[in-house]
């Protein structure tokens, strides 16, 4: 008899019933990688997608139609986006980012991804609160660097939970 082991995709593993994740991408590159982000966006719960730049249409690379499900706004100033509340940080491979191995993740954050074929601007990264970066041995595309760091927020609840027990004292 073989045994299959079986995967409860409904379980929500990692899901904080607390909070929540919203993307902007800073001018993305293509099309292809906004349909990826979206993508990513479906599959870790993200709340919605914020695009500054017009380089958005529709891809095939959004195999869910996530459009269908999540916001998606194209916006002229992504930080007039940010819902209230919420922790914009800015993912970013610059000098005094804080390595994503350790970052405690706000309950309800902002993240912020360059375009592939340039950076975050120093005017975007002047108001976010945290800058992060992923420690690579080189370049990742946007879409993939969505996945890791909506990934890293949902299996590290800990570090999540940390982060909102620091915030709640703020308050």
């Amino acid at each position: 008899m073989k045994i299959t082991p079986t995967i409860d995709l409904g379980s929500g593993v990692g899901k904080t019933n607390r909070g929540y994740a919203a993307i902007g991408l800073f001018h993305p590159k293509t099309s292809e990688n906004v349909g990826s982000a979206l993508r990513a966006c479906k599959c870790y719960d993200a709340s919605m997608l914020v695009i500054e730049g017009r380089r958005f249409k529709k891809s095939c690379t959004d195999t869910f139609q996530a459009w269908r499900h999540i916001p998606v706004l194209e916006v002229d100033k992504l930080k007039n986006s940010i819902p209230y509340g919420c922790v914009p940080v800015a993912i970013e491979l610059v000098e005094g980012a804080i390595s994503i191995e350790t970052y405690n993740h706000p309950e309800r954050a902002f993240y912020v991804f360059g375009p592939e074929d340039g950076s975050i601007s120093k005017e975007v990264l002047s108001w976010c609160r945290d800058v992060v970066y992923i420690p690579t041995s080189g370049c990742m595309n946007l879409a993939a660097t969505v996945n890791v760091v909506l990934y890293d927020r949902m299996t590290n609840p800990h570090r999540l939970k940390r982060c909102r027990d620091a915030e709640r004292k703020e308050e």
